[in-house]
């Protein structure tokens, strides 16, 4: 309830997620709402900690701290991501959010080192922790509000399909697992004795390194190339082979300039006896469109297939039936014949999980080259070996 009043009195046109300028006032909200909440949490336990002599208490505070630099350093991604494309870059400046979430990265693992020291020296040399029910009940207070980041931010972030929001909200989640850890410390040391604050901080510290090592890791893999998402793979390829004239669609390539800007290429497939400036026709009106309803940019290269020849189609079935069988994973394009008087040319790219070996390879490609010879000892196989740019289940 608390976020759809927040969104509905600071964002304008809130529900037109693809826009960048909307992404951006989402992306703003998120930075200043962490900036303030975390700032308060680090105030008060940082008091708390002094107070009861808690190293664990100490650690979570500047844990909260670090988290409001990340919200500074969000708030600059954020801007600097939404600046209009320019004559140096003309793909825009989309990555400065992916570059900005790998900074908050860095950041969350220093502290989280700093914060390991300090509490296996608290190990080594134990204080006694003071307990204080109303101070742990002001520890209490902060788990919920951290809860409600979590809640927040995860909720947004999946609204606007933001990286950086996902992150903060696994991080605010790690911070409410460790809060919870930090007050039983306080509690078991109050009730029974028990000096397990140092241990407890280790614990923090750990939490706090995770977080930032996940984060790094999810903000790199766009950054380097990753492999595309299922679901968006299959959005374009049915659009694209619903168009009257598209045979079929394979070697669909993604490259994500940031989460709104994004390029793509894929070969469409065409009958190789269609009217030439009628198909490219077709291929612009495809562009165009996927631009208009996917919002990427979509570059197609157009494959002439044989739809007429009974022979190419009826060996094109008898490979595929083959592939399938040995391999449901792997899958042939670019089928085409060269009929000779001594042999018969079957020419083609496979197509194979990202999971093989190159042992693998070769062996399924040897029988492939044996189960297509066992139908006609005429058949020549002249195969291409590729792997799919598709993630893999």
């Amino acid at each position: 309830m608390l976020t759809e009043i927040l969104v509905k009195l600071f964002i304008k046109n809130k529900d037109r997620v693809e826009d960048q300028a909307v992404r951006t006032s989402y992306g703003i909200l998120a930075s200043i709402l962490g900036i303030i909440c975390n700032v308060i949490l680090f105030g008060v336990k940082i008091t708390v900690g002094m107070i009861i002599n808690s190293i664990s208490v100490m650690a979570d505070a500047f844990n909260n701290l670090s988290d409001a630099a990340s919200s500074v350093i969000s708030y600059i991604g954020v801007k600097l991501a939404s600046r209009p494309a320019d004559k140096e870059h003309p793909f825009g400046h989309g990555r400065f959010e992916y570059i900005a979430a790998l900074a908050v990265a860095f950041l969350i693992l220093q502290v989280g080192l700093s914060l390991f020291q300090s509490s296996f020296s608290k190990i080594l040399n134990p204080e006694d922790v003071k307990f204080n029910p109303i101070l742990v009940g002001i520890l209490c207070l902060s788990v919920l509000i951290k809860l409600w980041l979590m809640l927040f931010n995860r909720k947004l972030g999946n609204r606007i399909n933001s990286s950086v929001m996902k992150a903060t909200a696994a991080d605010s989640l790690g911070d409410v697992m460790v809060t919870s850890a930090t007050i039983a410390s306080a509690v078991l040391a109050g009730t029974v004795g028990w000096q397990i604050d140092g241990y407890m901080g280790v614990v923090v510290s750990v939490f706090v390194m995770i977080a930032g090592f996940r984060i790094a890791k999810e903000t790199l893999e766009p950054l380097l190339g990753q492999a595309i998402d299922r679901e968006i793979y299959k959005k374009i390829s049915d659009l694209v082979e619903s168009y009257e004239g598209i045979v079929g669609t394979h070697d669909l390539i993604i490259h994500s300039y940031g989460p709104t800007h994004r390029m793509a290429t894929i070969h469409a497939e065409v009958p190789n006896d269609i009217d030439f400036e009628k198909a490219h026709e077709t291929i612009d009106r495809i562009e165009r469109d996927v631009l208009k309803k996917l919002d990427i940019f979509l570059v197609i290269h157009m494959d002439p297939i044989e739809v007429n020849n009974t022979m190419v189609i009826t060996k094109r079935e008898m490979v595929t039936l083959i592939v399938e069988s040995l391999e449901p994973k792997a899958s042939i394009h670019d089928f085409r014949i060269v009929n000779g008087e001594r042999q018969i040319n079957l020419i083609f790219d496979l197509v194979v999980p990202y999971s093989y070996t190159k042992e693998q390879e070769h062996q399924l490609l040897q029988t492939i080259v044996e189960e297509v010879r066992k139908r006609d000892p005429k058949h020549q196989c002249i195969i291409t070996m590729e792997n799919s740019f598709i993630a893999e289940e």
